[in-house]
């Protein structure tokens, strides 16, 4: 697989990364460990460089199941990690309470100590703050992350759901290599102002959710439903309402990606690719089939002409609903 620097940092990685989130905890009950471990390696077989996890994913156990995982492996690949919630609550509000937050320059310390023990390494390669924490100063949160660089700790500083002006000061103090936020053709506000500073700084963007949390898969539709441990049903994007008006976005990508001889997850992700080329998207899967389809998007080449006929489209459709509930969506773009 090709490979991608993340902006000016020096970080280098595949074109494609792979998020993890979903073997642990969100998508439905936790998967089958050992099938989920046979998987990322397979992952790095493939070419797969790149790894995303979080300390709340679980919490915990999903940094557990990448460390074990990765282990052998370790000189092949990036690992990136987050901190910023507090684990000792309910750490994503999926009661309803919101989720709770701590970028306390202490508690870096302490998430950076115990994800390194549970990641089973010495460092970790990408250490991104999950969520802007109104009540903890960006630059006292960059100042700690930098320490822990100078420590050995941590190669590289991210930020995650940070609005442009967060970015910057960010960036002030400890260059930032990479901001994560959702990004697909059904979620464009990085768009407004986001792609262009990070260009102009030199940092590059990680697409999580690339392919909409599954929607831009095409395989869903008005009847789908979802597990009650599935966090997509407590989402106002995915309601049968929302599910029907949005299918117009599939059949713009089932159009192209018959063209090209390729599914609507590889149109979509190639799209992606095709923006910048300091753009990583890391679409999770538990699945080995779904690895290899997500895989073969980045053999695909658009046109200049395919993305301008993908553009005229897509202006044409209206998105409908909000991707989260209102108390977890308060938390991005500060």
């Amino acid at each position: 697989m090709q490979k991608r620097q993340l902006g000016k940092s020096g970080l280098e990685v595949s074109a494609l990364g792979l998020g993890c989130m979903g073997m642990s905890f969100s998508y439905g009950p936790p998967k089958d460990k050992q099938e989920m471990i046979a998987l990322i390696r397979t992952a790095v077989e493939r070419g797969i460089t790149f790894f995303d996890t979080a300390e709340v994913y679980g919490p915990f156990t999903n940094e557990e199941l990448v460390g074990e995982a990765l282990a052998p492996l370790r000189d092949k690949v990036v690992i990136a990690t987050k901190f910023g919630f507090d684990t000792s609550v309910d750490p994503r509000g999926m009661k309803g309470a919101g989720p709770v937050l701590n970028s306390r320059p202490e508690h870096i310390k302490e998430v950076a100590e115990a994800s390194l023990k549970r990641l089973r390494t010495e460092v970790i390669d990408l250490f991104y703050q999950h969520r802007v924490d109104p009540d903890v100063p960006i630059d006292e949160v960059a100042g700690a992350v930098k320490e822990l660089i100078q420590e050995g700790k941590v190669k590289h500083f991210g930020l995650s759901e940070a609005g442009i002006q967060t970015v910057r000061r960010a960036h002030a103090v400890q260059p930032v290599a990479a901001v994560q936020n959702e990004y697909s053709l059904w979620f464009r506000r990085p768009e407004e102002g986001l792609l262009q500073t990070l260009e102009e700084l030199g940092i590059g963007l990680v697409a999580y959710s690339p392919l909409g949390k599954g929607f831009l898969t095409g395989k869903m539709n008005e009847n789908t439903t979802f597990d009650s441990t599935d966090f997509r049903s407590t989402l106002p994007r995915f309601t049968p309402e929302a599910l029907k008006a949005n299918q117009a976005l599939i059949d713009l990508l089932g159009r192209i990606a018959a063209e090209k001889k390729a599914t609507p997850a590889q149109i979509a992700l190639a799209w992606l690719l095709a923006q910048k080329p300091w753009i990583v998207p890391i679409p999770g899967t538990t699945k080995l089939d779904r690895l290899d389809e997500n895989i073969g998007a980045a053999s695909i080449e658009l046109t200049v002409d395919d993305l301008a006929t993908i553009e005229q489209a897509a202006e044409k459709i209206t998105v409908h609903g909000n991707r989260y509930p209102e108390k977890v969506e308060e938390l991005t773009g500060r």
